[in-house]
């Protein structure tokens, strides 16, 4: 193949990933970083909450990252006024997140629900059953339970999902906070 060709299918091999909303990064070592992006915008009372439970992510994990972006996301929150706050997700980075205002209302934190909404869409299964101190429990702990970081098991256990980069997941699940 001459230059022009070449160079052509190496803009296509970087552009592919970025356009489907996901991007991984070359890394100095082996293992390389997957960079999810989300949009907040359909849950415009929540802005700062959910960048919040994203940076939490963030802090907790280094094989996958979070990053805000108004297009193009694969994970997309909505505010919802009942039926309580979900996500439909495939667990492999791609997902509708919906945080319920009446949750909040009744004195669930924000920035712990969209935390945990974000787990699922990074694998992450429902533990109801768990303390406070676990993410994944969600509203098990009850409304007095603000931790909205994960614990070290859970971030252990996403880092070894996300360890390899994107795998491709067969459908979708619905799960609840």
């Amino acid at each position: 193949m001459n230059g022009r060709v070449m160079g052509r299918v190496a803009a296509l091999a970087i552009a592919a990933p970025l356009a489907l909303g996901l991007a991984t990064a070359p890394a100095a070592s082996a293992a390389a970083v997957t960079t999810l992006y989300y949009s907040s915008s359909g849950a415009p009372d929540y802005l700062a909450q959910i960048d919040q439970g994203a940076a939490n992510w963030n802090a907790a994990v280094t094989d996958v990252k979070l990053v805000k972006r108004s297009t193009g996301a694969t994970i997309v929150f909505h505010e919802v006024h009942s039926g309580g706050s979900y996500t439909n997700t495939n667990g492999h980075g791609r997902g509708q997140i919906y945080l319920d205002t009446s949750q909040v209302a009744e004195g669930y934190d924000p920035t712990r629900i969209a935390a945990h909404e974000l787990g699922h869409n990074l694998g992450l299964p429902d533990h109801y059953s768990g303390p406070c101190t676990e993410l994944m429990s969600g509203h098990g702990p009850g409304t007095a339970c603000k931790n909205a970081k994960p614990s070290a098991a859970e971030a252990a256990k996403v880092q070894s999902l996300w360890v390899n980069g994107l795998v491709a997941a067969a459908g979708s699940r619905a799960v609840a906070y």
